[in-house]
């Protein structure tokens, strides 16, 4: 019988931390976070999203295929002139809305207390 619960509990530890660290490797980089915040607006080109997070174009680049590839972040190509790329996100990219939104009260509540 206590092999049992010592089984259920190794189980239920390595499920909560596990899926915490998997979620965090996959958005946790800071360039990450800084375009997936930058997209909630809606559809951004390019340059719009370079001027907007002060990235290099080969970090932006790098970052925004990462996103794509991962399924965060869709890519449109309008080869009208000019060309122009834009990026928006997806339903995955979007489900992490609310996320942003509860980060930011919690730093807005306890990074203002750390500055006083």
């Amino acid at each position: 019988m206590s092999s049992e619960i010592f089984s259920e509990d190794a189980a239920d530890a390595e499920d909560g931390p596990c899926a915490l660290v998997e979620s965090l490797e996959q958005i946790g980089s800071k360039w990450r976070l800084v375009v997936l915040h930058e997209l909630q607006g809606g559809e951004r080109r390019f340059n719009e999203l370079k001027r907007a997070t002060d990235a290099s174009s080969r970090t932006l680049s790098r970052v925004l295929d990462d996103l794509q590839e991962m399924e965060f972040v869709e890519r449109r190509l309008e080869e009208d002139a000019p060309v122009a790329t834009y990026y928006k996100l997806t339903p995955k990219g979007e489900s992490l809305c609310p996320v942003f939104d509860e980060i930011e009260c919690w730093a807005g509540e306890w990074l203002a207390a750390c500055d006083e």
